[in-house]
């Protein structure tokens, strides 16, 4: 009953007209940045963050999650529309919103990631709602082996639950560990694999380099080899009747929905995890669920659906370690985090009690943001839908500009465009290999993370590397793990068994 009442005192600031302006803009903003490859919530942050200064600092942090809220929705349209994630988070959605989009399902798959990214986002929030003091009390008992674990947790589930070859993925993970490496020793300081010296190197390898290049210059450089044979996909409508029938198909997905925004939202709170690695172990977990697991990558709705629905959830979940403990969840919450210093606001567990009527409201405001992105986003449906119908020797040349634009904003190195082009070839090549990129990506998104975990708890433990399996959490973590890694050996000897039953 308290939770109710001052989830109520926060509607009062967050429906203020001014803060609804805000949201409205926020989520527009955040939209069109999620749709830009390269750029994503990160990038959209730090661009308007100085401009939050002229508004009220409740105001400024509705604003900011606003604009994440909506880039996590507008990162499926250039995943689907043009099959480049615009952000890491919406990577997985690439998977299945391409193949649909080319399949003349464009408008189709719009929806369902709409429609999918307000049910994540509903449901987190209202599980932020309900559990926040009780979550963060789990959150603040997990240290470096706990985290080591999780992300040891995270690679086996691509190992057990994907449909490729587990060594082709076990070599990808590896590949994504090395390049996570590159620059300086995480305690040290001494440069590693910076190739000659190389001084580009120093600041390693950045994941929306390698996202884009991967997947952005490999797509285009895939597509032109198939354009020879194959036409391209003709723009989808988007009229009422269809509206209603992706609803009704949506309807019969509710499972998925269900289980990508809780396991997103779990995944999403922990510290250091953050919304890439939630949307792509929910993808993996729908993918091992479905009765056609066959279907997956090739245009499957639910391939869709649950890395949409875990994205925005785990956006929502980042947000609990940031606000009561003062840890960010994601890179996002990390410069929502530093903002919130400069506007003299001290994240931490007493921020609950001595800045009230802030934290709530900015709850509240994760309702209305969730409402208004949603909505925004199916009136513009037509809008995006019209980019198909571009020629491919135009849309070529406008990727081509948006992945080498996008890739050089952040840091402002030509040595990460000569990267983006290194790593579409290189995306390419493997692609026709046959060998998954996800795994790739995702390794160097954790790499660093499991990296310094790793070595954090050996030093706390002075080197004593059963530690990893005497803390009950990190035990836990790595013994499912272990199940996950064994999963491929132990089904290829059950199927091995059923064939050989009928003969007996």
């Amino acid at each position: 009953m308290e939770t109710l009442s001052l989830l109520a005192e926060g509607f009062a600031t967050s429906l203020l007209p001014l803060n609804i302006g805000i949201v409205i803009i926020g989520v527009t903003v955040g939209l069109f940045i999620g749709a830009m490859p390269g750029l994503g919530s990160v990038n959209g942050v730090a661009i308007v963050l100085p401009l939050t200064f002229i508004v009220p600092p409740a105001s400024a942090i509705i604003f900011l999650a606003a604009l994440y809220y909506g880039a996590m929705y507008g990162g499926a349209i250039s995943s689907i529309l043009l099959g480049i994630p615009g952000s890491s988070t919406a990577v997985a959605t690439t998977f299945d919103g391409r193949p649909m989009a080319q399949q003349g399902k464009a408008g189709l798959a719009l929806i369902a990631a709409a429609v999918a990214s307000f049910v994540g986002g509903t449901i987190s929030v209202i599980l932020f709602t309900l559990f926040a003091v009780p979550l963060a009390e789990v959150a603040l008992r997990f240290g470096p082996a706990e985290n080591f674990a999780q992300v040891l947790l995270a690679f086996t589930t691509f190992v057990g639950l994907g449909s490729e070859d587990p060594l082709k993925t076990v070599v990808m993970i590896c590949l994504g560990l090395v390049l996570s490496t590159v620059g300086l020793d995480l305690i040290s300081g001494q440069p590693r694999l910076i190739f000659g010296d190389i001084p580009g190197f120093y600041a390693g390898i950045s994941f929306l380099v390698l996202a884009i290049g991967a997947y952005g210059i490999g797509e285009v450089l895939w597509t032109l080899e198939k354009s020879k044979s194959a036409p391209m996909v003709t723009a989808a409508r988007v009229t009422f009747r269809e509206l209603a029938a992706a609803f009704r198909t949506l309807g019969r997905t509710a499972k998925t929905m269900t289980i990508g925004s809780v396991l997103g939202f779990f995944v999403g709170m922990l510290p250091a995890a953050g919304a890439t690695p939630a949307s792509l172990m929910a993808y993996g977990v729908a993918k091992s669920m479905s009765k056609r697991p066959e279907t997956f990558g090739k245009g499957n709705i639910e391939g869709v659906i649950a890395p949409e629905t875990a994205n925005n959830a785990a956006s929502t979940g980042s947000l609990l370690p940031m606000l009561s403990l003062g840890i960010p969840g994601s890179p996002t919450t990390a410069l929502l985090l530093g903002g919130m210093v400069m506007w003299g606001l001290m994240p931490g567990p007493m921020l609950f009690i001595e800045q009230r009527d802030f934290v709530w409201g900015l709850i509240s405001s994760l309702y209305t943001a969730n409402l208004f992105a949603v909505l925004i986003n199916l009136a513009l449906i037509p809008v995006f839908v019209y980019a198909l119908r571009m020629p491919f020797s135009v849309l070529c040349c406008i990727v081509l500009v948006l992945c080498i634009v996008g890739g050089y904003a952040p840091d402002q190195r030509m040595h990460d465009v000569w990267l983006i082009l290194g790593f579409g070839v290189g995306g390419y090549l493997l692609r026709k290999a046959d060998y998954p990129l996800a795994p790739l990506v995702l390794a160097l998104v954790l790499g660093p993370v499991m990296e310094k975990s790793f070595r954090q708890a050996l030093i706390a433990d002075q080197g004593n590397v059963f530690t990893f399996v005497e803390r009950p959490l990190s035990a836990t973590f790595i013994a499912i793990a272990l199940v996950f890694f064994l999963l491929p050996l132990l089904k290829r000897l059950w199927s091995g068994q059923r064939q050989v039953s009928p003969a007996e």
